[in-house]
Formats: C-alpha cells, sequence, structure tokens
C-alpha cells in the first residue's frame, strides 16, 4: 500500500513517525511519501516538504503569507496526484489540511484525519465540511468523541500518542534545581516568549535554567536573544531535560500535554501578535488555552496569557511552583487524573490497525 501523510509542525512529525512505524510493523511493504519532518523521515518516509518551511502562526502572518501558502496547496495536491496513493492521511494543521481534504473528496481520493482539528474551540461550523469530506476520523482527546456524535458523525477514539513516547514515571525531581524553558517551536514565538522567561529566571539564582531547544531552530537564533545571559541551550533533548526537572515554563501547544505527563509542575505561557489575539478573542468558544486544563476542565495549571504574561506574573508564579509543596502535589495528582483520561497506552498501534482494517474492507 502507498501512504501520503501531510503534517505541519514538530508535533504531527512526532505523531506521524509513531502511526508510519506501527503501519509498516503490519504491512511491511508499505511505501509512505509526506510533508513532515526528520521524525518521518528516519522511519522511511519521503518527505517532500519539511514542517519548518509551513509553520505561519496567528490570523495576521496567515495574510501575510498567502502566496507562500497557496502555493503550496498546489505543490501538494500535484505531489499526491502523482503519487497514487492508497490514502491521504491528514494529521492536524487545520488551516492547510481541511482545504486538501476537500479537494481529495472532488478528486475521490480517500482520506484519513487523524488528530482532529479543534473544531470544538472555534468555527464549529467546520464539522460539516470534516463530514463530508474526510472518509475516517481518529481523535486523541477523550471529549471529542461526545462532541462529534452530537453531530451525528461517527469517530474513532484511539487514546492520546503521547502516552505511547513518554514513559511512566514517578515524580524524581524534587530535589532538582532545574527549571526547563520551553519557549515553542517557531521563531515568532521563540522571539516573545524566551526573552520574557530569561528575565524572569534572573530571580532564582539557585536555580539552573535550560532551554530545550526545537530541532528545526538553529543555536545562532537562540544565541541571538539570549545576548549575555550564562543560560544553556541543549537542541533534542527536552524529554531528557523533562525527566530531571522541578519546574517548567512552557510555550502553549503540545509541550503544555507533555510535560504534565512528565508530571513536572508547570506555568503555561502564551504572547502573540495582538491583532491576532484579538480576532482569536472573538472567535474561540473554550475556556482554556492549555490541554491539560482543557481535558481535566479545571484550571489545574497557570495560564499567562497576553498581558498578563510579565516578568513579575511569571516570577510570581515560579515562585509558589517550586517552593509550595502542597500546590506542587495537588498539580502532580491532577496530571495522573489526566492519564487515566488520554485512554493509556498504543495510541499508534490502534490507530494503524483501524486504519489498515478501513482500508481493506
Amino acid at each position: 500500500m502507498k501512504f501520503y501523510l501531510i503534517a505541519g509542525e514538530a508535533s504531527g512529525d512526532l505523531h506521524g513517525s509513531n502511526l508510519i512505524r506501527e503501519i509498516r510493523k503490519r504491512e511491511p511493504s508499505s511505501g509512505f511519501r509526506c510533508w513532515g519532518g526528520d521524525l518521518m523521515a528516519a522511519q522511511g518516509a519521503e518527505v517532500v516538504k519539511h514542517y519548518k518551511d509551513l509553520a505561519f502562526m496567528g490570523f495576521v502572518e496567515v495574510l501575510m503569507n498567502l502566496r507562500t501558502i497557496f502555493k503550496n496547496l498546489d505543490q501538494c495536491k500535484k505531489d499526491i496526484l502523482e503519487y497514487k496513493p492508497d490514502v491521504v492521511i491528514l494529521i492536524d494543521y487545520p488551516g492547510f489540511n481541511l482545504r486538501i481534504a476537500e479537494w481529495l473528496h472532488a478528486n475521490n481520493i480517500r482520506c484519513f484525519y487523524y488528530i482532529s482539528p479543534q473544531v470544538w474551540a472555534w468555527k464549529e461550523s467546520r464539522v460539516k465540511g470534516i463530514k463530508k469530506h474526510v472518509d475516517h476520523l481518529f481523535v486523541i482527546l477523550p471529549f471529542e468523541k461526545s462532541f462529534f456524535e452530537k453531530h451525528e458523525y461517527k469517530v474513532d477514539f484511539v487514546g492520546h500518542p503521547l502516552l505511547d513516547v513518554i514513559p511512566d514515571k514517578s515524580p524524581g525531581h524534587e530535589n532538582s534545581k532545574l527549571v526547563v524553558l520551553m519557549p515553542g517551536s517557531r521563531k515568532q514565538e521563540i522571539s516573545t516568549m524566551l526573552p520574557l522567561m530569561i528575565a524572569a529566571s534572573e530571580h532564582f539564582k539557585s536555580y539552573k535554567f535550560i532551554i530545550a531547544g526545537a530541532p528545526s531552530i538553529t543555536p545562532e537564533f537562540y544565541s541571538s536573544l539570549i545576548g549575555d545571559h550564562p543560560i544553556e541551550i541543549r537542541h533534542g533533548k527536552t524529554y531528557e531535560l523533562l525527566k530531571e526537572a522541578r519546574a517548567a515554563l512552557v510555550t502553549s501547544g503540545t509541550a503544555t500535554l507533555e510535560t504534565a505527563l512528565f508530571e513536572v509542575p508547570e506555568i503555561v505561557c502564551y504572547k502573540g501578535n495582538r491583532l491576532s489575539y484579538m480576532i482569536a478573542r472573538k472567535l474561540v468558544t473554550i475556556k482554556y488555552i492549555s490541554l491539560v486544563n482543557l481535558i481535566l476542565d479545571k484550571p489545574a495549571v497557570k495560564e499567562l496569557i497576553q498581558d498578563e504574561l510579565t516578568v513579575k506574573n511569571i516570577t510570581e508564579e515560579l515562585k509558589l511552583l517550586l517552593e509550595n509543596e502542597e500546590k506542587r502535589m495537588k498539580m502532580i495528582a491532577d496530571f495522573r487524573e489526566l492519564k487515566t483520561l488520554l485512554g493509556g497506552k498504543g495510541a499508534s498501534g490502534r490507530t494503524a490497525e483501524l486504519m489498515l482494517n478501513y482500508l481493506k474492507k
């Protein structure tokens, strides 16, 4: 069988690579072509375009890069037609992938969607397009199944694939002096978040702060933001750092969930383009920005968003997180509840099994 996968972010590259591995276990002769990254390439997929060339974040930024986005869409469609896959697997990345799904449907090409667009957060009307254009949707968050059932669309809840790659671990970091800085995976995010995180770190002389470098960002870029601050960067070592960390400052996204699964107390940080943020406030209907709080349906972790993300607020919240044992243990207990809700290990294997069964019917 021939599979064509499309992921536009680092998290999609990770989950896509694990899915490829599980499909190949069951169908060793399968071929894979993708828009993704180094992890998918390591599993034997031929990468057409790297996700680092695709990541445009925020309404304003998307508008500024429309020409590039449409050029990418045309290139992708042409490449799919030339490759002639048995199925195209779309992974998250909704702005791009929902357009591809519509085109696939119009061209009678089978379409699976793995990791649902967050239509429950904003533009719920997009469910109609998903129902019409996507042959099978595989969701990873527990509340998504009931959400789509409300819209009379049967989906498969497969559990969260992060549970496959993050080891079970009780906190072994209570005596640690390490705080991990995770300022995002895009230059735009990092430029905003990292200087604030570094400034806050200056108030904690007895702790060691290390930046978890994103794989697609060069050390030189980080160095341009760090300046003379004596702070270390470690590329491709995020999980190793989280195993040892006492706390973390994390830019909103999948990293908030990864940090929680390592049972590391965290503060969620986000600050974007002001106009993009104002537009989002009008459109987004959810109570929380972090996946941790959304899944638990309560403010388990502190979210510092937009104007609340200041050096003063980061410093105050981090002091609590490092020194208040009751607060720390309550957060860790919430993280353990989170793991239970996410459906247990084996998401990638379950998804591969279901996809192959659907293809063989």
